[in-house]
């Protein structure tokens, strides 16, 4: 059976870099065949004369990676190129997709969640999203560049060197407030060690919440729309009583909850339990065993726009109140 194809979504607003990233990629000695989709609205197109009057245009460079600009909806470019795939037109064992900046990332993902066929042929990596130091005020009074923090596995910095290092600090430690799951890295002059773009496994079931997921207290309030929530607990969880609580969730608030992802410790069950989505669409699964001298606590980070702290701090203290009742 062949494996999916990785997907990379590169998010980030307007002058912050994308392209200038996806030149390094495409040009890097990494040995790897990358197809690239980007469209028309980028700052700067890769290959200005692909742009046509096809909706689709797909050009393969001289070093095997391969260029497609869309004028039409994203599935129909992902259908096209698996077909050119299939048929050996063309080659490629990694996709990344480029959005505008202006672009919510949701869609894109929700893509790869709803359709059955490009679910079975490619399997979403993770969100990279790039935030302009130097203009990163200015941005993210956007609501919709602070949600491409928030759907972020993976935030990079640019144009560092075009600020001051207190600047840089105070930029982090707002980002780790809207989005507290994405490791923070800096991207110079779009250059960064490929391991923090590929293979981040963002979307991947496993107990990793990621290396970047602060559980300190975050020093500071915040006037931005997006923001993170981590709870956690010691207490043993029941599996009914848990499923109430994020259908109830959902239900209400699944507009909101642009990410949220969870490493629980179940009543009477030796594995973790790990769950994680993207709006109202989620999964979950069993995982490793907990080690015998391991404390099995509870993890869960939820990202939403105007989040309802309150509301969900109060009912999960009501599931636990719950649990601990019950004989």
């Amino acid at each position: 059976m062949t494996l999916p194809i990785p997907v990379t979504v590169l998010s980030g607003f307007l002058g912050a870099g994308k392209t200038t990233l996806l030149r390094y990629l495409l040009r890097a000695e990494h040995g790897l065949k990358i197809a690239v989709i980007e469209n028309e609205f980028s700052e700067t197109s890769i290959d200005t004369h692909l742009l046509g009057d096809e909706p689709v245009q797909v050009m393969t460079l001289a070093n095997g990676c391969v260029c497609c600009t869309i004028h039409t909806d994203l599935t129909k470019a992902l259908y096209l190129l698996l077909e050119r795939l299939d048929n050996g037109t063309i080659t490629f064992d990694r996709l990344v997709i480029e959005c505008t900046g202006l672009a919510d990332p949701a869609p894109v993902a929700q893509t790869f969640f709803i359709d059955e066929e490009l679910r079975e042929r490619y399997i979403l990596d993770g969100i990279i999203t790039l935030v302009d130091a130097a203009n990163a005020d200015t941005h993210l009074a956007q609501t919709i560049a602070q949600a491409q923090v928030g759907f972020a596995d993976r935030l990079l910095l640019s144009k560092t060197d075009l600020v001051a290092a207190d600047v840089v600090d105070a930029l982090s430690a707002r980002l780790t407030r809207i989005n507290r799951r994405a490791p923070i890295r800096i991207a110079q002059q779009g250059e960064i060690d490929l391991a923090e773009l590929l293979d981040v496994r963002g979307f991947n079931l496993n107990a990793d919440l990621g290396g970047g997921l602060s559980l300190r207290p975050v020093v500071g309030t915040s006037a931005d729309r997006i923001s993170s929530l981590v709870l956690r607990t010691e207490k043993p969880l029941h599996i009914d009583r848990l499923s109430d609580f994020m259908n109830g969730l959902l239900e209400t608030y699944g507009k909101q909850l642009l990410r949220y992802k969870g490493v629980l410790n179940i009543e009477g069950e030796s594995r973790r339990l790990v769950f994680q989505g993207v709006l109202k669409l989620y999964g979950f699964d069993w995982d490793t065993e907990w080690g015998e001298d391991e404390s099995r606590e509870s993890v869960m980070v939820f990202i939403a726009d105007e989040l309802p702290e309150a509301h969900i701090r109060r009912s999960f203290e009501d599931m636990l109140d719950e649990i601990e009742s019950e004989p």
